[in-house]
């Protein structure tokens, strides 16, 4: 492959804001010829199609709850150039309370989904605007770069646009890096340069909520190598780009067709998705890495980008772990074990991990710094603290949910039909309700419980949680360079030295 180096032109600045997107705008933008495959056959509409409609329409809420004029203070800002409300996830904070206010638009938008839509459209927003925030980081790779990260941020902004990303090469052969192995283009990378821009061909995952997102940002959070080069990259590419295709994995709405029986896989499936590139053209104003090995990795760590969109995931996790708190009170209640000792002891327990998350949660806040440039970070100690234990709690806090259920999520009849048929009805009503409800009413809590717990739907949140933050060696080697070592130490050597 042939590189020339001659330099990109810098993109011009979003001129203002649209009006704020709503639920049907989200809707009617999603048909827009995207490749979407789905068991060997392209999707012609994500919008209407089982294995994502009931999702679409959970998120097309997400639109309207910013668009509602009664929830402006809390989901928007003032657009520093216009005036105009923009989504409050774009907004560079200055404050202590710029950044509760974030963290309150997030936990308002996740309260949608119980949490379980993890990749809104705050989620890699924040990416970006911790990359404007400090867009030097960027003009080490040349001043270009750093002018088409700020320029497309205005325009990601003031089009209220949803940008997943795809940032972790595919598992084909981690024992090598990606210059090394058996064909340069299975890892994402640049294949050709052009004038008007660059190809870029391999895979890239895991692109969750790509089928929703109007843009899908491709970079690399693992640590390249001298020859990995031309996967040294950061770019931005619409969704629906000649030669990009999302390959979600099994969609669990095709296995939920009825809400009774299902009642999250059926509306909150974000769909985790493989992301596969072929020459695919993205001009040099969507190029914000071009080949170089020290911002690729940098962008995450010398920026607030990493700690702008991780305050917005323990956001939604905080809310997750609410409605897990909620949900493990009612079942004790339709058992009527709720006052029974032991059981207490045991919501205890969660209670205790919930309010840990939930109160490192505002801490990051509370203990957040300003920089020489007046831009507030999270404390990234109490981000990664918590982030580091999130791996480990998550599975404690749900096993001890199947302790406190026993046999109650697996004795529940097949499906709705059992209500319904005169056959099964009878007795479906007389021996599965409880002291405190009626058969269905304990049937659906339980089956509320099943999807969160044990459905497939619900192992890949499971899963999901635990390598949320990647693995989990990883987030603890964050909280070990984000650690007060230096005072720590201090204190042994003023006592070794006797003062």
């Amino acid at each position: 492959m042939s590189i020339t180096t001659e330099a990109p032109p810098a993109q011009s600045r979003a001129k203002g804001p649209a009006p704020l997107r709503t639920g049907a705008d989200f809707l009617a933008s999603l048909d827009d010829g995207r490749c979407v495959m789905v068991d060997g056959e392209r999707v012609k509409n994500v919008a209407t199609h089982p294995a994502f409609a009931g999702a679409a329409r959970s998120s097309a809420k997400l639109f309207d709850i910013a668009a509602d004029p009664a929830m402006r203070d809390r989901m928007t800002y003032a657009c520093p150039e216009t005036g105009k409300p923009i989504w409050r996830a774009y907004q560079i904070p200055k404050t202590h309370a710029d950044l509760k206010a974030k963290r309150l638009a997030s936990e308002t938008w996740s309260e949608v989904s119980h949490g379980l839509i993890g990749r809104t459209p705050d989620h890699v927003s924040n990416f970006f605007t911790g990359y404007a925030a400090v867009p030097e980081v960027f003009a080490q790779g040349g001043q270009q770069y750093a002018d088409n990260v700020v320029n497309f941020y205005g325009r990601m902004r003031d089009n209220h646009q949803w940008m997943t990303y795809a940032i972790v090469p595919p598992q084909i052969d981690r024992s090598k890096p990606a210059h090394q192995q058996t064909d340069p283009t299975l890892y994402a990378g640049v294949v050709k340069e052009t004038d008007a821009g660059i190809v870029v061909s391999g895979a890239q995952q895991l692109a969750t909520a790509g089928v929703f997102s109007d843009w899908i940002y491709v970079s690399c959070i693992h640590p390249l190598r001298p020859g990995d080069e031309n996967y040294a990259i950061g770019v931005a590419i619409p969704a629906n780009a000649p030669g990009l295709k999302l390959y979600p994995r099994r969609p669990f709405a095709l296995q939920a067709p009825d809400a009774f029986d299902n009642p999250l896989s059926s509306k909150y499936d974000e769909s985790d998705c493989f992301l596969v590139l072929d020459n695919v053209f993205i001009p040099w104003e969507q190029v914000f890495i071009y080949r170089n090995l020290q911002v690729c990795f940098e962008q995450w760590w010398k920026t607030p980008s990493h700690a702008y969109g991780n305050l917005q995931a323990q956001a939604r996790y905080v809310t997750k772990l609410r409605f897990m708190m909620g949900l493990a009170k009612r079942m004790n209640e339709a058992t009527g074990n709720d006052a029974n000792p032991a059981v207490q002891i045991q919501m205890g327990e969660l209670a205790a991990l919930a309010q840990t998350v939930e109160t490192m949660l505002e801490a990051q806040e509370i203990r957040a710094t300003i920089d020489d440039k007046g831009v507030i970070w999270p404390c990234r100690a109490s981000l990664y603290a918590v982030m580091a234990l999130q791996s480990e709690n998550n599975p404690r806090m749900v096993d001890i949910i199947r302790e406190l259920t026993g046999a109650a999520m697996i004795s529940m009849p097949s499906s709705v039909k059992d209500l319904q048929s005169p056959e099964t009805v009878g007795d479906v009503e007389r021996y599965m309700g409880s002291g405190v409800m009626g058969a269905k009413e304990r049937i659906a809590l339980m089956r509320l419980a099943w999807d969160f717990i044990g459905s497939e739907f619900g192992n890949r949140h499971q899963q999901y949680e635990k390598f949320y933050g990647g693995a989990s060696f990883l987030v603890k080697q964050n909280m070990y360079r984000c650690y007060d070592f230096k005072r720590a130490t201090a204190m042994v050597d003023r006592e070794l030295a006797g003062e």
